[in-house]
């Protein structure tokens, strides 16, 4: 709690000389009301990757942008992969959005899983986190809050011409190597543009210069966009989207972890994992009495989690299959009516899911159809309606509240396993929020919402192997869990700081979750199955800040989080699974006179020894708690000329080799970056 107080001083502190609106600090972000608004203008905490970020930045995936940022922790149990940990809560049980369509899919885990890392961090305009849930725009999955990445679109309304960008980043650390090329044409009735994307890495580099094996990995990605306006307010969007890894090893499987003699897997690939997303988008302004603008969507997604797998020690080689393929729509309208700005709107969403699982005896040769990790032809769907207002309640005081109501349907049919699974469920939602005008820059918000996720595929169809030597088993009687969150805290928007600071506390109810049954497997695993059997309770303090000097050159910027879990499984009280330490970030930002900017960048985390018996006895995990560390590194960047830019990085410049909690491979050790940027 005194880490609250400090910030709160410091923004009270800068208050008493910004006392007018800001200028160049506020952020613009759309996902918290579904609505481009600054971010000290709603009441949840929201957290935005902006596109200055993404140019100083080479990330190989785009979860390496939310490192750093406030509420969010980053976890990655191989290379090529990698999830953010929103208050304490990740994979289902946090909302990914590419373009407001959903990325979560029937498969997602409510555990640590690759697929955020299947966008093209290269065709992001900028990236957003919503902390908190979003029941009432949101709904389902978006319990520990939303991560919405928006893409680049080429520019409609002006002279027509041609542009582009060839674009090279190096990394040594991982011998990674990434290019880029985009072109597009604006216009005034219609613009275009397509890209294509190329990535090589290594195997990773440790800090005490350990080359650490099976992390190499490729992938390739290519994007076409078209926007047209055929009539002035109304718009057209088509926009299609693909990333694939070819093969990529899952380190954790191949090595041996904490516990462990020997590497699980003798074989861990997924090949392929890659996305396809194909988007349209009708907006109308000035839509009529009902609505200011509607906007109406149509999206198809596929998934591929393709794998092939042989435990140690074993002749069964195993080849995976396994595709959801997602089709969503959704029609929105806002309106600005008097006091009130409304929101409010429908979507729809059907996930088909196959999959098929072989065994080879590489010895003998022969193949046979073994049962696959979901039953085959699975479906899920879900359909929504909502109701958000955000309105002047006084002089000082704004309420932002909303409601949904949402219908869930999950049909496993019996497939290659003798049973199988219907779920039938709804619920309705809501949330409220305030914001209370204490000066002209600084303001007081709170907000009470309660979110929930019905069961999915992944939840109630997995079997077989699972890491950590276990076999799962199926639950058909699996119920949807539910987390109330409140929060409270200031936000403060000057002229030359913006920052917020926010206390949290979460209570998540009916937790599904990974249950021991006291048998074992024939191969020696402990067989379990995902019950309704925990409850966590859950707090935290979140705050970052940005300060820039008078003359506009120098900029300090600074997060802290902390977050604490608690779980009650069964009647056993226990430290919650994968909780992360005490971490941050600070960075000092000079922007010269000419076009050249310079930055240091210093990350921490304290250690983290308050474990569940599941992190103690999951080799990624040290069973004596994770150490904690501090990696700093300093960059640069110079603008030749109008048309080319170049960068030099160093990062980990003390070579500490370090793990970030829950990961199941060791950070990066010191690592030389160059890139170059060419536009014409």
């Amino acid at each position: 709690m005194k880490m609250r107080f400090c910030f709160v001083s410091l923004l009270l502190a800068a208050s008493a000389g910004a006392s007018e609106a800001p200028d160049r600090l506020e952020e613009v972000q759309v996902t918290a009301g579904r609505v481009e608004q600054t971010t000290s203008d709603v009441a949840p905490g929201v957290s935005v990757v902006d596109t200055g970020d993404l140019d100083r930045q080479a990330p190989l995936v785009v979860t390496d942008l939310l490192r750093g940022i406030p509420g969010a922790f980053v976890q990655q149990t191989t290379p090529g992969q990698g999830i953010p940990i929103v208050r304490g809560l990740k994979g289902s049980e946090v909302l990914h959005l590419v373009d407001g369509m959903r990325l979560n899919n029937a498969l997602f885990r409510n555990a640590p899983n690759q697929y955020l890392a299947l966008v093209d961090s290269k065709i992001l305009q900028r990236l957003e986190v919503v902390r908190g849930p979003s029941p009432s725009l949101y709904g389902a999955d978006a319990m520990g809050g939303v991560v919405q990445l928006v893409s680049r679109l080429p520019e409609l309304g002006v002279a027509p011409a041609f542009g582009g960008q060839l674009s090279f980043d190096y990394g040594s650390a991982e011998e990674s190597a990434l290019a880029h090329l985009s072109v597009d044409r604006s216009g005034q009735r219609s613009a275009w543009m397509v890209s294509g994307t190329y990535q090589d890495v290594g195997d990773r580099r440790a800090g005490d210069g350990t080359r650490l094996t099976d992390s190499a990995y490729t992938a390739r990605a290519g994007r076409a966009a078209l926007r047209l306006l055929p009539r002035d307010n109304h718009e057209l969007l088509f926009d299609i989207q693909y990333l694939r890894q070819p093969g990529t090893p899952r380190h954790d499987e191949l090595v041996a972890g904490f516990g462990q003699d020997e590497p699980a897997s003798a074989v861990f690939s997924f090949e392929p994992n890659e996305r396809l997303f194909a988007h349209a988008r009708y907006r109308w302004s000035g839509a009529g009495q009902w609505a200011d603008e509607l906007e109406l969507h149509a999206g198809f997604q596929s998934v591929r989690d393709d794998r092939r797998t042989r435990d140690t020690g074993s002749n069964s080689l195993r080849r995976e299959r396994n595709e959801s393929e997602l089709a969503g729509f959704s029609l929105q309208l806002t309106k600005a009516a008097g006091l009130h700005n409304l929101a409010y709107g429908a979507e729809a969403y059907f996930d088909d899911v196959a999959s098929s699982r072989t065994a080879t005896d590489i010895s003998t040769g022969s193949s046979a159809a073994v049962r696959s990790r979901f039953p085959d032809g699975s479906t899920m769907d879900s359909q929504a309606f909502y109701f958000h207002d955000q309105f002047v309640a006084g002089d000082r005081l704004t309420l932002d509240a909303g409601m949904r109501y949402s219908s869930v349907q999950v049909d496993l049919p019996a497939a290659d396993r003798p049973i199988g699974a219907k779920v039938d469920v709804d619920d309705f939602t809501g949330n409220i929020g305030a914001i209370l005008d204490i000066s002209p820059a600084l303001k007081l918000v709170t907000n009470l919402g309660r979110g929930f996720r019905a069961p999915n595929i992944f939840d109630l169809g997995t079997l077989g192997p699972r890491p950590g030597s276990r076999f799962n088993i199926a639950n058909p009687d699996l119920q949807p869990e539910e987390v109330i969150t409140l929060d409270a805290g200031f936000k403060f928007a000057g002229r030359r700081f913006i920052g917020e600071a926010l206390v949290w506390r979460a209570d998540y109810r009916d937790k599904i979750t990974s249950v021991l049954t006291g048998d074992i497997d024939e191969s020696g695993r402990d067989i379990v199955q995902s019950q309704n059997a925990g409850s966590v309770d859950l707090w935290g303090v979140e705050a970052g800040g940005r300060l820039v000097s008078a003359d506009g050159h120098l900029e300090f910027s600074g997060v802290v989080n902390y977050t604490r879990g608690d779980e009650n499984t069964g009647g056993l009280e226990q430290p919650a699974d994968r909780i992360p330490p005490l971490n941050g970030r600070l960075a000092l930002l000079y922007q010269g006179a000419g076009d050249w900017w310079t930055e240091g960048l210093l990350r921490f985390a304290a250690g983290q020894d308050r474990l569940s018996d599941r992190d103690e006895g999951d080799p990624r995990i040290d069973p004596n708690g994770t150490p904690g560390w501090v990696v700093a590194g300093i960059s640069a960047g110079w603008r030749l000329n109008d048309g080319l830019s170049v960068s030099l990085r160093l990062d980990n410049l003390l070579d500490h080799r370090y793990r970030e909690h829950g990961s199941g491979i060791d950070a990066p050790g010191r690592n030389l970056g160059l890139g170059f940027e060419a536009s014409f």
